[in-house]
This record gives structure tokens, sequence and C-alpha cells, in this order.
């Protein structure tokens, strides 16, 4: 038995289990300094579901052997981890190019792949166990690499299709912020972790196309040193998600009348051509027509442009 890979792992997997509890109550806990609740949650979940529930399932499907079946299923349950966690991260890179929005189409797309990966994982023989030694007749710590498992067609194409998909996705997300942002520092940890992210999944891909063990201890272990470095700058960062997108060009004040009561210029502004001043007349014409319909001393305090908020 390879006593070095064994505990290599048990110790890896208690000390990711310990750092993802802590950052998972860290982060909910004080989730209002990530932008909103709802980008704080998903951090946390993020944190929760690949240093606990994956992490968990992984152990408990490569370390021990309890039955044919029982590994199975726990095997099952870390790619099902895995998906969702994938799901997640991306629903984070979408905040870090566009605060606050979402594009539905390719969340709805992975729904979809989650979706055909059950179907698949509850039919017979998706998946089977091989182990390179007798059976034992009762739980036991098995050498990691005397375990593996093999996907069928159906199941490992669903896999590797989605794992594709998620790469481009991440670099695709990466490379967009650091071409459009003038301060590279600020978005060179996200290009990193959308690098390091993808070499992580590309090991899991090899794994399902070679079905050698090699690859699945890679990828546990590029994904946990990962895991840890993103924990690290979220709990250092918690601001990124709405500091990277959402560069402040100018300040314009005004008051409900559409009187300019203040203007600051932080830089020059390359997105919008629009003079400062209009925005007053808008204001004006905007509280009158609601007026008309509205029964209300203050109609208008803010208006939200696709490029400006003005107040």
């Amino acid at each position: 038995m390879s006593y070095i890979t064994l505990l290599s792992l048990i110790i890896g997997y208690f000390f990711i289990f310990s750092s993802g509890l802590v950052v998972t109550v860290y982060i909910f806990r004080n989730r209002k300094n990530y932008g909103t609740k709802f980008i704080g949650l998903l951090t946390a979940a993020t944190a929760f579901s690949l240093g606990v529930i994956h992490a968990t399932f992984y152990i408990l499907s490569v370390v021990f052997f309890i039955s044919e079946q029982i590994n199975i299923l726990f095997w099952k349950f870390s790619i099902l981890a895995w998906f969702i966690s994938l799901i997640i991260t991306s629903l984070l890179f979408s905040f870090f190019r566009e605060y606050k929005k979402i594009k539905s189409f390719p969340f709805l797309f992975y729904t979809l792949l989650l979706g055909l990966l059950i179907g698949t994982l509850l039919t017979p023989h998706s998946i089977t166990l091989n182990l390179s030694t007798s059976l034992p007749s009762s739980i036991i710590f098995i050498d990691p690499s005397l375990i593996n498992y093999y996907f069928n067609i159906v199941t490992g194409t669903i896999t590797i299709v989605f794992q594709i998909l998620i790469i481009s996705h991440y670099l695709y997300i990466a490379i967009i912020i650091n071409i459009r942002s003038k301060k590279k520092e600020e978005t060179l940890p996200i290009l990193l972790n959308a690098i390091i992210f993808s070499i992580t999944i590309t090991l899991n891909i090899l794994y399902i196309l070679f079905q050698q063990t090699l690859f699945r201890e890679l990828f546990i272990i590029v994904l946990w040193i990962a895991h840890i470095g993103v924990s690290i700058m979220f709990v250092n960062k918690p601001d990124i998600f709405f500091v990277l997108p959402n560069r402040i060009y100018s300040i314009n004040i005004y008051h409900k009348s559409g009187i300019q009561l203040y203007s600051y210029n932080f830089e020059n502004q390359s997105d919008s051509n629009t003079e400062s001043t209009i925005w007053g007349n808008i204001l004006i014409g905007l509280n009158h027509i609601l007026s008309e319909f509205l029964d209300k001393k203050d109609k208008i305090n803010v208006i939200q442009t696709q490029d400006a908020d003005i107040v």
C-alpha cells in the first residue's frame, strides 16, 4: 500500500474540510461586505461545496472501501458536487465582468447538462468500479491507486463537454476583463484564477479519458491548492466583485428641480459621450410627467442607465 499517498490525501482532506467550514461561516456572517447578499451567499456556497461536500465524497470513494455499490454512490455524489460547484463558480465569474447582471443562457444550458448528468448517473452501469486487489471482507483503508472508476460513453461525454464549456467560459470572461481594464494589476488575480481552474478541470478530463489514477490525484491536489488561494482572496478582498467592474468616472449631483449642484470628473470616460448637463433636463421632464400621476413631493432621486447612475 502507498501510505504516502493515502496519508497525504487524509491530511489534506482534514485541512481543506476545516478551512472550508471556517471560510464558509466567515463569508456567511459577513455576506453584506460582498456587494450584495446574493453574491455573499454564492461565495459561501462555493467554499462549502468544494471544501466540504466534494472533498468528503471524494475521500470516501478513493481512500475507503466499504462496498462496490456504496463506493460508486459516493463517487457519483462527488461528481454532482463538482458539477454544482462549477456552476456556482461560473455565476461568480459573471459578476466579475458585470456587477449584478447574469446572462441567463449559459447557466440554463449548464442546468440542462446537470439534469442530463443526473439522469445518466441513475442508469445502471453508468460508472463501474475496478479494484486491483481482492475484495476485502470489511471496511478498510485502501491504496488510492488500486481503486479506479470507469465512465460509460454517455456519462463520460456529458461530463467532458460540460467541463470544456466551463473552461471556455472562465477564460473568456477573464480575458475580456483583462483587456477592458486599464489597471491590469487589479484583474491579474482573476486571470490567474481562471487559468489554474482550467488546469484543474483539464486534469479531470484527462482522468475520464485515460482512466489513470495519477490524473485523478493531480486533479484533487491542484484543486485543493486553488481552493485555498481563492478562499484567501475571498476573505481578504470581499469587495472584489464591485471594485473591478464598476469604476467611477465622474460624480454629478442634481437638485430635483434639475439644477446641477456638484460635478467632479475622476478621469475621461471613454464609454459615454453624453454631456452631464443633459441629465438635469431629463430629470425635470420625468418628474413633470410623473407629477401628473403621482401625489408625492419627491419624484425621482436616481436614474440608472446602461453606463452610469444619475443622482
